[in-house]
């Protein structure tokens, strides 16, 4: 779950990843800017990883990555929004009608 004025984002870093160190890199760093994070995938050629926290702080770790430690070579990172299950409120006057 998030705070107010944060956001969950599915990260995916794409490029030559392999290093054993790239994982425990970012989690330190992560760490160091206060976001949570949760790995789904570490392989030779991406890493797949969901975020939570300011959206300038999400910034920062995704700069911090494409420059990265020296044994890997990033060649791209993908950034997606993931929406809390609770997103979805109705108004109350909503002209929505279910049968």
């Amino acid at each position: 779950m998030t705070r107010q004025g944060e956001l969950r984002e599915r990260i995916t870093i794409l490029g030559d990843v392999n290093a054993a160190s790239f994982v425990p890199w970012i989690h330190r760093h992560a760490e160091k800017l206060g976001l949570s994070q949760h790995f789904f995938y570490a392989g030779a050629d991406r890493i797949e990883l969901e975020v939570a926290g300011p959206v300038e702080l999400i910034d920062m770790l995704e700069m911090g990555c494409s420059l990265g430690p020296i044994d890997v070579w990033v060649d791209e990172i993908q950034r997606r929004i993931v929406d809390p299950p609770d997103t979805l409120q109705i108004p109350p006057h909503s002209s929505m009608h279910f049968i």
